[in-house]
């Protein structure tokens, strides 16, 4: 079976496909970029995704997938034995569908906006007020996710799920392991408990 080809670069969400592959089983391999760099490497990946976002995943067949929480529900399609989501009887596959979405639809753009506000042209007032707004509302999405999950181990309960691969690594960025410990502990458990599975810690490791 030819290879699953995911594009990559540290500290970003890549790591999280890394991971949802590995636990798969699927044959892959990992092609890591400096993304945001001028070179070859970000050419190609434009020519692939006019984005020039990670992950970009390409299928055995060429197809190009974009969207994370896409290649998680289509990596669960091709090895549900991963148990990367519920399955569709189970009655925490409603829970998990709206938490991903949450993750990639409401929490990422607040690091597409914000991480680089100068992007969009803004004076230094603008640039710094935009930063603030964003790590503002994440902080108050990423407390309303801890509302949402389970108490323990995991972010559905018993179960480890895609959901808990994304917390690992969310976690890790702004604003940063202390906070979620003081004001989202469930969500800061969830992470700690992933990190136990020796293939996240591995992604990880390679990814700090």
């Amino acid at each position: 079976m030819p290879d699953y080809e995911l594009i990559a670069s540290k500290g970003c969400g890549s790591a999280m496909i890394e991971m949802a592959l590995e636990l798969a089983g699927l044959p892959h391999r990992v092609t890591l970029i400096p993304y945001l760099e001028p070179g070859p490497g970000r050419e190609r990946l434009l020519s692939l995704n006019p984005l020039g976002q990670v992950p970009t995943l390409v299928l055995p067949d060429g197809t190009v997938m974009t969207e994370s929480a896409a290649m998680v529900l289509h990596i669960h399609d091709a090895a549900p034995h991963a148990r990367l989501a519920p399955r569709q009887d189970d009655p925490a596959r409603a829970a998990f569908l709206n938490l991903l979405v949450v993750l990639v639809g409401a929490l990422y753009p607040t690091f597409t906006f914000g991480d680089d506000p100068k992007q969009f042209g803004l004076d230094e007032s603008g640039v710094s007020v935009l930063r603030a707004q964003t790590d503002a509302r994440r902080m108050r999405i990423w407390q309303h996710v801890e509302s949402l999950i389970s108490p323990a181990p995991h972010v559905l309960g018993r179960s480890m799920s895609a959901l808990d691969l994304y917390v690992a690594v969310m976690t890790r960025w702004r604003p940063g392991r202390d906070w979620f410990a003081t004001h989202c502990p469930k969500l800061l458990s969830a992470a700690e408990a992933a990190e136990s599975n020796p293939v996240v810690a591995g992604v990880i490791a390679r990814n700090s």
